[in-house]
């Protein structure tokens, strides 16, 4: 039976990425995929300042989208960890997706599962 994997995106603004790949390396993730990205959430790229006013339109704010792949046993302890990290309190601290992993194939060497990681 294969181990279980996750995939773990976070999607955040940028200004605690340091702290936040220091953190995960010390859980012992292997490797990460980190794109930056244009997006805003329900607030529509508002600050918290202007809440009061009548938004109609998005305005989209730059972030950085964090893929992490990590065995399911795991996804606890990184999601705590990346809560205690990029937390302000303030809007856009950002939001954390986690996705169940049928697979994952090496193309180099055929590995798969957890190997493949």
């Amino acid at each position: 039976m294969k181990e279980e994997l996750s995939k773990i995106e976070i999607i955040t603004n940028m200004t605690k990425f340091t702290k936040l790949q220091k953190e995960l390396a010390r859980l012992g993730v292997r490797g990460m995929t980190v794109t930056q990205v244009l997006g805003c959430g329900i607030q529509k790229g508002t600050r918290e300042f202007e809440l009061e006013e009548e938004i109609e339109d998005f305005m989209l704010l730059p972030k950085q989208q964090i893929s992490l792949v990590v065995e399911t046993k795991d996804v606890r302890e990184i999601i705590d960890t990346v809560k205690q990290v990029l937390y302000t309190g303030h809007i856009g601290d950002g939001k954390i997706f986690v996705y169940s992993l049928s697979n994952v194939v090496k193309v180099r060497t055929g590995d798969e599962g957890l190997e493949a990681l």
